[in-house]
């Protein structure tokens, strides 16, 4: 075992221990390929799939396998929608079967941090699906939340900021410039110290650095 992936696996360990002191499910995968057949298991004929925003998911091409299983993908991402069409898709994802996603940061003490535009995927976190599941790259571990905090707005904002064309401050300095921009995507920040008492929510820990 290389030292990268020991010392990985040494810290992803601890996060998994502390996110189940808190009322999570949580579960370390090695690779990438070792979490998506993780997450297939859950996914039945004609359940209905919801999908968070994120890089993570994509990069695992988890629509297209949940697809290949016979479940019916709930996207508001998919190409060609109007907005109607994406918000309806985001208000179903709340009640769907299985919902999908990644978080920005979790702590070492097992809090999960998150800050969204639209606030869909903190609200389908916190309650509505009958089962989630956030897929975590271990280059989302953070020492704790002040580090969290600071990841997400000097990594998470500015570059999910250019990856949706936005033309927010960041993309100019690299960093939270705490805009009023109208296409601000930082407007509900969410903090999960515990697991809320209705939810079914499993936390993928992933050796492999997963996006931003």
């Amino acid at each position: 075992m290389s030292v990268v992936k020991w010392h990985g696996e040494l810290i992803g360990q601890k996060v998994v221990e502390a996110l189940k002191k808190n009322g999570f499910d949580a579960i370390y995968c090695s690779s990438c390929n070792e979490a998506v057949e993780y997450v297939l298991q859950y996914v039945q004929k004609r359940s209905r799939v919801g999908f968070g925003g994120s890089m993570t998911l994509e990069t695992l091409q988890l629509a297209q396998r949940v697809e290949a299983k016979g479940g019916i993908v709930l996207n508001h991402n998919r190409p060609g929608l109007g907005p109607e069409e994406k918000l309806e898709i985001q208000r179903e994802e709340i009640l769907c079967d299985l919902f999908l996603c990644s978080i920005n940061a979790v702590t070492l003490d097992g809090w999960l941090v998150n800050v969204d535009g639209v606030g869909n995927r903190v609200a389908a976190l916190t309650f509505g699906p009958k089962k989630v599941i956030a897929l975590v790259g271990k280059n989302k571990i953070c020492s704790d939340i002040s580090v969290a905090l600071n990841r997400i707005k000097t990594l998470a904002a500015p570059m999910n900021c250019k990856r949706l064309n936005l033309d927010n401050p960041c993309i100019k300095t690299g960093t939270c410039m705490d805009c009023a921009s109208n296409s601000r995507i930082c407007r509900v920040y969410s903090v999960m110290v515990r697991r809320p008492m209705s939810s079914d929510i499993t936390v993928v820990l992933v050796g492999e650095d997963l996006g931003f």
